[in-house]
């Protein structure tokens, strides 16, 4: 098992496929690396080299008490990419892990990055304030905490409906997809499952969005119930100079099916160009 050690003790799993131009991915809460195999086993295969971690506290990850914020979560893809001696990388981050992508080029530029896709990604800010208005309310928020603290079996099965769309009229439901969300979100140690809640929805990304100056795909399904677009995907295409913003109509949060397929071809597409 690949693993390195931060600055402060913490070991971070990592998987490490291929050889080529380095295409590393930042998974969503409250997944971990294996949400990304598909994408890895396929860049991966085109001549790529697919790298993706597992955030700390989830997965394989170390689950320490410090450190589950975005500015930490940042630097340790930064100890990641140093420690892989990364260069020209693209940088891939979904949900939460765009976030985390976001903050770490805010925090450390982009001298080792060429490219970056921000997936149903949750800049600049998820949480409803004055000056954002189309965020979520605090309530929300709280809801998810309650949920993780008093049943999170229960509630990591039911969020994966809303997570992948399931819960729409019609809509193709995958038992095995869903219940391997609960698999890898029960991997998740408690206390950073909670941090990670205030750091993916509390985040003010708006500053980190202004140092990109890289090519940059956003893409983000316009019936996406977990991270609303109209706060996230529209807003970050209008902070990041020259973004090429795709909308993926009535696409979920999560990748499934014909969702999965179009982000798929745009991704080759995109690293290709």
């Amino acid at each position: 098992m690949s693993t390195f050690t931060t600055t402060d003790g913490t070991d971070i799993f990592y998987k490490d496929w291929g050889t080529g131009r380095p295409v590393v991915f930042s998974h969503g809460w409250p997944l971990n690396a294996d949400a990304w195999d598909d994408q890895m086993h396929l860049v991966a295969s085109r001549g790529y080299r697919a790298v993706a971690h597992d955030r700390r506290g989830h997965g394989r990850s170390g689950q320490p008490w410090h450190g589950n914020d975005m500015d930490t979560y940042a630097d340790d893809l930064a100890q990641l990419i140093e420690h892989l001696d990364l260069r020209d990388a693209v940088l891939v981050g979904h949900s939460t892990g765009g976030g985390e992508v976001t903050r770490y080029i805010g925090r450390h530029g982009t001298s080792r990055v060429g490219k970056a896709v921000l997936l149903g990604a949750v800049p600049p800010l998820m949480l409803r304030t004055d000056a954002n208005p189309e965020g979520l309310p605090i309530e929300a928020f709280d809801a998810v905490r309650a949920g993780v603290s008093v049943d999170r079996s229960q509630f990591y099965q039911d969020l994966s409906l809303p997570f992948y769309g399931f819960d729409r009229p019609g809509a193709p439901v995958s038992q095995g997809v869903s219940d391997a969300f609960w698999l890898q979100s029960m991997q998740v140690g408690l206390k950073g499952a909670l941090d990670c809640i205030r750091a993916f929805s509390e985040t003010d990304f708006t500053d980190d969005l202004a140092r990109f100056d890289v090519p940059t795909l956003i893409a983000h399904g316009d019936d996406n119930q977990i991270v609303p677009i109209v706060a996230a995907g529209l807003k970050s295409a209008g902070l990041v100079k020259d973004a090429t913003l795709k909308v993926y109509e009535g696409a979920p949060h999560g990748l499934v099916g014909s969702f999965r397929e179009q982000f798929e071809a745009d991704l080759l597409a995109f690293l290709a160009d």
